[in-house]
């Protein structure tokens, strides 16, 4: 469920509070919301978690068409800190400060959608300063959205596994990082989505059954911060029950979600492909410093393509 900035007029905060959250009649996001934007670093840039709540909204909320666009960019921080040698050398970690402007400009969101955390830390033991950067970023970011009259939700880091990084105790820092956000929604009635405990705990209690299990999969095994599929659906299934969305909260996986609905694993699919062509399209369009990145299509022929999907998945659905 949201919880209204005083920035929103009263008739928005009616609609954020009251809505009903029992069943898929009442869209989650008030009329005022055309655009959604999602920033974050790879994890948000790999798009299962975005790519889920797209096709979810699509496929119970046919109403109130919402164009959700996905700028994640990896290796990203928003405290503007980067480990020596990161890359092996080549570049240091990007920092949100120097396109967020771009970004907001030409993204025009009426809602935005922040994941950081997760490298902030740079990958080390807790430290006060770092913890300063982190949070003087995420104040940062949040006072920047809120000039354009967008309205911003902060989601928790994803979930560290020491077990698969390595990392000693960066499970915890991130634990303290997941605290601080979720205190702000009493100290500055801000809006924040918890995704890092209801994956921590799934984790937890997967891996007491199962020593090796992991949330990135088999392609990952080495590697402690990505998450597979399962990761994905759990940080959509997070924003979506914090959204209000309730009913999604006993879904086990994303086809469960919508298996209801005919065509869907074919609608998602085509949902899936739509994101995969805009996010690069839409990075490319707004500029970053990160090397090797996929160039992506022009801005206008990507809508054209994603417009082609759009007619697809109309014909498709009910």
């Amino acid at each position: 469920m949201f919880f209204c900035q005083s920035a929103f007029r009263s008739a928005v905060v009616v609609l954020f509070v009251c809505v009903a959250v029992f069943s898929h009649a009442q869209p989650l996001f008030p009329p005022t919301v055309h655009r959604v934007v999602f920033l974050g670093n790879s994890i948000t840039y790999a798009g299962g978690y975005v790519t889920n709540i797209d096709a979810y909204y699509r496929l119970h909320y046919p109403a109130q068409p919402i164009e959700f666009i996905n700028v994640g960019l990896p290796s990203e921080t928003v405290s503007g800190l980067s480990e020596e040698g990161h890359a092996d050398g080549k570049f240091p970690r990007p920092d949100l400060h120097e396109r967020l402007a771009r970004v907001l400009a030409l993204t025009k969101p009426d809602l935005v959608f922040a994941s950081y955390g997760m490298n902030d830390g740079i990958y080390l033991p807790f430290d006060k300063d770092r913890f300063r950067k982190f949070q003087d970023g995420i104040n940062w970011l949040h006072d920047e959205v809120q000039k354009t009259g967008a309205q911003i939700i902060h989601l928790t880091p994803p979930v560290y596994d020491e077990l698969k990084g390595g990392k000693k105790g960066y499970a915890t820092v991130l634990d303290r990082y997941s605290d601080w956000l979720l205190s702000q929604r009493s100290t500055k009635k801000w809006t924040v989505i918890d995704v890092h405990y209801p994956m921590k705990a799934y984790l937890e209690a997967h891996r007491r059954v199962d020593a090796t299990f992991a949330l990135n999969g088999f392609a990952l095994a080495s590697d402690g911060v990505h998450v597979g599929e399962t990761g994905h659906w759990l940080m959509a299934r997070s924003i979506l029950v914090g959204l209000g969305d309730k009913a999604v909260s006993s879904a086990a996986d994303m086809a469960s979600a919508v298996a209801s609905i005919p065509n869907a694993s074919q609608a998602l699919k085509l949902v899936a492909d739509r994101q995969h062509v805009l996010k690069d399209a839409w990075l490319t369009a707004t500029g970053h410093t990160r090397p090797g990145m996929t160039i992506g299509l022009p801005l206008r022929e990507a809508q054209a393509k994603a417009s082609e999907i759009d007619t697809q998945l109309r014909a498709l659905l009910p």
